[in-house]
């Protein structure tokens, strides 16, 4: 039992560092300060950055909250493959009224973008 403790308290430490890693390059990307982010998720100035320092974890509420700040899905936030998450967001929202036929077009595109 005590070794499953141990095991789950490092699995829990990655997931807070990953979190905390991954608000940071978002918010970068989004070009917008630690002090900015929080009072624009109407926070105190220092709210971002007790999430980043690891003093604080947010709440699922705020956790939506921010994703929705930086303009990605919760599972685009966990994604930390993802490139552009916002930009990916928005294509994806762009192609879901597309038929099959322009569909088809948009994936033989990708293709040939992947191959490069």
């Amino acid at each position: 039992m005590e070794k499953y403790m141990e095991e789950n308290d490092i699995v829990v430490h990655e997931f807070c560092k990953f979190i905390r890693d991954r608000i940071t390059e978002l918010r970068m990307k989004k070009d917008v300060s630690e002090n900015r982010m929080s009072l624009e998720l109407g926070n105190g100035r220092s709210y971002i950055n007790n999430i980043v320092s690891g003093r604080i974890l947010p709440s699922m509420e705020q956790f939506l909250q921010i994703c929705t700040y930086l303009d990605v899905t919760p599972e685009q936030f966990f994604r930390g493959d993802l490139q552009e998450p916002s930009l990916v967001k928005e294509t994806i929202h762009l192609i879901e009224g597309l038929d099959k036929d322009e569909l088809l077009c948009i994936q033989q595109m990708a293709h040939l973008l992947l191959r490069k």
